[in-house]
This record gives C-alpha cells, structure tokens and sequence, in this order.
C-alpha cells in the first residue's frame, strides 16, 4: 500500500485513510486539529486560524475558523464510514506570537479555547495537546498511529 503525504495549508482541510500522513507548517497563532477513528483508520487534520465564524462579517471561508472547520471535518468523516462516538482528537498551535500589551488580544488563546469548547459540545476527547508557548510550529499526523509529531526551531521534536 503507497503511503501518501497531503500537506494542509491555513484555511484548509484534508480527509484521507490509514496509511497517509497529514502535514501542516508554520502553525502560529492558528491550530491544527487532528481527528481520527481508530477503527476504521480515517483520520482530518484542519489549520484553523480564528475562533469562531459566528462573530465573523465574512463567512465566505468556513475552513478559517475553529467552530465551523471541526464541523465540516467531522462530517466528512461521518460520510466516510467514522462514527462520531469513536472520533478523538489532537491539537497544536495557538501560540502568542505577537504581544500588543492587552491578553484579550491573544488569539492563539482565543483559538485553542474555541476548539477545546467545540470538541466538547461534539463530544470528541482531547487526547493530547502542545498549545501556547511564543514558537512557531510544524505538525506532522499520522493517521495509522494516531501519533502528532510536532516540530519546533526552538524545542525540538516531541510526539503527542
């Protein structure tokens, strides 16, 4: 079976099966969030980079924004075969990269929190997470394994 690597850019969504590897780069402020059934080995991973499209004018791009990404990715999944009881997830991102004196203005924060909230009200568990933190990161999904392996200029390599 040929393994294939689908690199996912800001905005964006990929669906694919067992064998491939997801790959998202430069994560800042924005998310990525892996989720997968393990059953049936279908996995997503979104590059969010804003909370919620309920407060956005412009809902022209849906893949922008934690709420409606997970979403969309979830029924994808669905159309798929996945059972959403089955679904878990994994994120990375939301780091402060840039300081404007006043916390609220953290929208790495803001991201994570909103994914954390939407996860929850799709009854999806957070396995593990490397959020926050003033770094940028690279996220490399491996669907087969369930294995986030996040990579970082300053702190090296970890898996999640």
């Amino acid at each position: 079976m040929r393994r294939e690597i689908t690199y996912v850019r800001i905005a964006e969504l990929a669906v694919t099966c067992n064998q491939d590897v997801l790959i998202t780069l430069g994560l800042g402020s924005c998310v990525a969030i892996s989720l997968r059934d393990p059953v049936i080995g279908i996995g997503a991973l979104a590059h969010v980079m804003l909370p919620s499209i309920k407060k956005s004018q412009n809902k022209e791009e849906p893949l922008k924004f934690a709420d409606s990404a997970i979403e969309i990715a979830v029924r994808k999944m669905l159309k798929l075969g996945c059972l959403q009881r089955r679904m878990e997830a994994k994120i990375a991102g939301g780091a402060c990269m840039f300081h404007f004196g006043d916390k609220n203005n953290n929208i790495g924060a803001q991201n994570v929190e909103a994914v954390k909230k939407k996860l929850e009200e799709m009854n999806i568990p957070l396995l593990a997470s490397d959020t926050g933190g003033e770094h940028g990161r690279t996220v490399i999904f491996k669907i087969e394994t369930g294995v986030m392996i996040i990579e970082s200029a300053f702190l090296g390599v970890k898996e999640i």
